[in-house]
Parts: structure tokens; C-alpha cells; sequence
């Protein structure tokens, strides 16, 4: 599930607007977008093939869904997260299936209603979102508390304080707070 989980951050981060490190952020352009998410499946276990115009697309509506359960759960609203994640469930027609490549063991994966690569991504990470939002680990879920980032992430660190998408986005709180207490 972790695998998931770290793509859907890596999607929501790469293919959504907004702002990153300080900066207004655009998802790149439709040329460019094949490798953004290419890119972003990285943090899955297997590299991906070759993606389409179409298929980088509809990563990007799915980036977006996604980022609307990230965005529930950092303004404690986690009734609505977990509405949007079922939407997203049936959506895909999420069904579990294990299966065994790379010369790995049986495991879990979970493939959408139809195996289109889009499809199978947006149901693995529904599914892995459903499963952090059904555990007591939701509050993991995070969104960048740095001002002029709404970047996303997971909080895998021991005591779960993490604040910030990124270490750029903790320094720069940092080095302004000093700045502060300076003057």
C-alpha cells in the first residue's frame, strides 16, 4: 500500500495547480505531460511503460480527485475524504486480485473494472487512500503548512509531526522565522 500511496502524493504534487515552494506551480504542459507522469509512477514498484496523450490526461483528472481527498483531510473534514475515496472506489470498480512479477512473492494488487493503465493506478490508489482513511493513521495525510505551497504528502516518520511537503519548504519557514526574530 505504501507504493500507492507514495504514487498518488507524486500525482496529486506533479499533475495538479497551485503553488510549490513559494512559487505558483502549473502541471506541465500537454507535451510534456507523458513524462510528468511517467515520472510520477516512478514511486510504484515497476517502471511504466511508455504513456499516451490520452492516458497522461486522465492521470491528471485522477490527480485531481485525489488531491480533493488530501485537501478534506487537512481541514479535518475526513467524513467528506472518505466520501470522496468511495466515490473514487466505484468509480474504478476497484476489485483485489493478487498477483506475482519480478520475481516477487503473491501479493495484493488492486485492478480497476476495466485494465487500462489509468484505470488500474486510480483504483491501487483509491484503494491505498482507503486504507490509511480506515486505520487510525489518516492524520498522516498531509498537505504543506509553509505559506505559498499546497504541495502534498505522507508523514512516514516515527512520531508523525511532519509539516512540510519537502525539506526546501522547512528551511524556507525556518530561515523566515529567523529573519524574524532578527529584526
Amino acid at each position: 500500500m505504501d507504493a500507492v500511496v507514495a504514487v498518488a502524493v507524486r500525482l496529486v504534487n506533479a499533475l495538479t495547480p497551485g503553488e510549490a515552494r513559494g512559487r505558483r506551480y502549473s502541471p506541465p504542459a500537454a507535451d510534456h505531460l507523458p513524462a510528468a507522469v511517467a515520472e510520477a509512477l516512478r514511486a510504484g514498484r515497476r517502471p511504466p511503460r511508455d504513456l499516451t496523450a490520452d492516458e497522461a490526461a486522465g492521470f491528471g483528472m485522477i490527480a485531481g480527485a485525489l488531491r480533493a481527498v488530501f485537501d478534506l483531510v487537512a481541514s479535518d473534514r475526513i467524513d467528506e475524504a472518505a466520501r470522496e475515496v468511495n466515490a473514487l472506489l466505484a468509480f474504478t470498480g476497484a476489485r483485489p486480485k493478487l498477483d506475482r512479477h519480478d520475481g516477487e512473492p503473491w501479493h495484493l494488487h488492486f485492478h480497476g473494472a476495466d485494465d487500462s493503465l489509468v484505470t488500474g493506478w486510480a483504483a491501487g490508489c483509491a484503494t491505498g487512500l482507503a486504507v490509511v482513511l480506515g486505520s487510525d493513521l489518516y492524520g498522516r495525510l498531509g498537505v504543506c503548512t509553509a505559506e505559498r505551497c499546497d504541495r502534498v504528502y505522507v508523514d512516514i516518520s516515527r512520531n508523525g509531526t511532519r509539516r512540510f511537503c519537502s525539506t526546501a519548504c522547512q528551511n524556507r519557514v525556518k530561515a523566515a522565522a529567523f529573519r524574524a526574530r532578527q529584526a
